[in-house]
C-alpha cells in the first residue's frame, strides 16, 4: 500500500511514519505549510508550521529513509480554518479549529491530492484507532483525539491510518528515542496553532475590531460593557471585566451570547446546565443516518466530560436529548456521539452545535 505520511515535525507524526514503514508500506513524508509567513522558531509548546517544524520533519524523514516534500496549503488553510474561526467567533460561537483542519485540510484537501497522486491512504500522528472502519478512542485517554476526528465521513476514514493510537504517549517518546529521532523530547504543541502568542482575544480583536455591547445579568440589568462578543465563550468565568461575584457571593459565568445585539449574559453555574442540544452538519461514521433514535454517550468539548443521551437524525442535523445535564455547552463546538457499551470508545457520529435548551425532555427527571 502506498501511504502518504503527514509529518508535522512532532514526535507523534514521526513515529506514525516510522510504523507505516515497518508495516511494509511504500511511504512518502509530506509537511504541510499552512502559514503564509511561517516563523523561524517555535516558542516552547506554542505554535506550529514554523521553519523549525519543517526542518524537524525533514530530518525525521531522512532517518527513516523516505522521500520528503513540503506542500503549500496556506491559502486553503486560511480560507477553511482561520477565516471560519474568526467568522464563528464574530457570530457568538466557540469553534474548534482542529475539527475544521481535519475535515477540510488533512482528510480532504491533502487526502484528495494524495489519492490523485496514486496513494492509498494518509497516515497521521493522531491519537485514535480504526477498527473495521469504526473510529475509536485511543488507548491513551489523556491524548485521545477521536473527538476532533469525529467530523470525518466514512469515505475519509477509509483513507486514514492512525498508527500511534494503540500506544500511550510515554511509549511513543521512548520509541522515537530508540529510533534515533531527534524529536523524541520535543514539546507537544498546545493552544491554537495559528495563534502562537496564545492570546486568542487579541488575535480576534485585530481581525474583527471593536464591536461594543452590554454585559447583563439573568434579569437583563446591565452590569458592564465590552468591546466585542468575540472575547467571550459560554461557561467563561474569568476576564469578564465585572467587579466581583454575583449578589449571592458566587462566581458569574457567561451563559448566553447574542451577536446581533452584542449582548453577553452572565449568570450562575446552574444557569449553564442544558438538557437538549441541536446541531447541524451531521456526520454519521457508518455512512448513513440512523432511521430511529439511538442511545449514545455524548461529548461536547475536546477534553470535556460525557453524558448519556438519546440522539435522533433530523434532516441534515441531529437533536440530542440528554439523560443528565451538561454544563458550558457552546454553539460552534461539536457534539460527538459514542456507542453506549462497556468500552464506550466507538464514534457513531457528530454535529456542530447550533442551539441548546435548559428544559428537560419528557420523562427525564431533573
Amino acid at each position: 500500500m502506498r501511504v502518504l505520511a503527514a509529518m508535522s515535525g512532532g514526535v507523534d507524526s514521526a513515529v506514525a511514519a516510522a510504523r507505516a514503514v515497518d508495516a511494509g508500506h511504500e511511504v512518502v513524508g509530506v509537511h504541510l505549510a499552512l502559514s503564509t509567513a511561517p516563523g523561524a522558531l517555535r516558542t516552547g509548546s506554542r505554535g506550529c508550521c514554523s521553519k523549525e517544524d519543517a526542518g524537524d520533519a525533514r530530518r525525521a524523514a531522512d532517518v527513516l529513509g523516505i522521500p520528503f516534500y513540503v506542500w503549500d496549503f496556506a491559502d486553503r488553510f486560511k480560507e477553511d480554518v482561520i477565516d471560519d474561526f474568526v467568522e464563528s467567533y464574530a457570530a457568538g460561537e466557540t469553534p474548534n479549529p482542529c475539527l475544521r483542519c481535519n475535515e477540510k485540510i488533512k482528510f480532504s484537501a491533502l487526502a484528495d491530492r494524495a489519492v490523485a497522486l496514486g496513494f492509498d491512504a494518509v497516515a497521521t500522528g493522531h491519537y485514535a484507532r480504526l477498527s473495521d472502519g469504526v473510529l475509536r478512542r485511543a488507548v491513551d485517554a489523556d491524548k485521545d483525539q477521536s473527538y476532533v476526528l469525529a467530523v470525518l465521513t466514512a469515505e475519509q476514514l477509509s483513507r486514514a491510518v492512525f498508527p500511534v493510537g494503540d500506544t500511550p504517549k510515554p511509549q511513543i517518546r521512548a520509541e522515537a528515542a530508540e529510533r534515533g529521532l531527534a524529536v523524541a523530547d520535543k514539546p507537544d504543541s498546545h493552544d491554537i496553532c495559528f495563534i502562537p502568542s496564545g492570546d486568542t482575544r487579541a488575535f480576534l480583536g485585530a481581525k474583527i475590531g471593536i464591536r461594543p455591547g452590554a454585559i447583563v445579568d439573568s434579569a437583563g440589568a446591565e452590569l458592564g460593557r465590552h468591546e466585542g462578543v468575540h472575547g467571550f465563550t459560554i461557561g467563561q468565568r474569568k476576564g469578564l471585566g465585572l467587579p466581583g461575584p454575583g449578589p449571592d457571593g458566587k462566581p458569574r459565568y457567561v451563559t448566553d451570547i447574542d451577536p446581533d445585539s452584542g449582548t453577553v449574559r452572565v449568570g450562575s453555574a446552574d444557569d449553564l446546565q442544558v438538557w437538549s442540544i441541536e446541531a447541524d452538519r451531521a456526520i454519521w461514521t457508518s455512512g448513513a443516518a440512523p432511521e430511529e433514535p439511538l442511545d449514545c454517550v455524548v461529548q461536547v468539548r475536546a477534553h470535556g466530560g460525557t453524558a448519556p443521551a438519546t440522539a435522533e437524525a433530523v434532516g441534515d442535523g441531529l437533536v440530542v436529548r440528554l439523560h443528565e445535564p451538561l454544563s458550558g455547552v457552546a454553539r460552534g463546538q461539536a457534539v460527538v456521539l459514542y456507542r453506549p457499551d462497556a468500552a464506550g470508545d466507538a464514534v457513531l457520529g457528530s454535529g456542530t452545535i447550533t442551539a441548546t435548551a435548559r428544559t428537560a425532555p419528557a420523562g427525564v427527571p431533573r
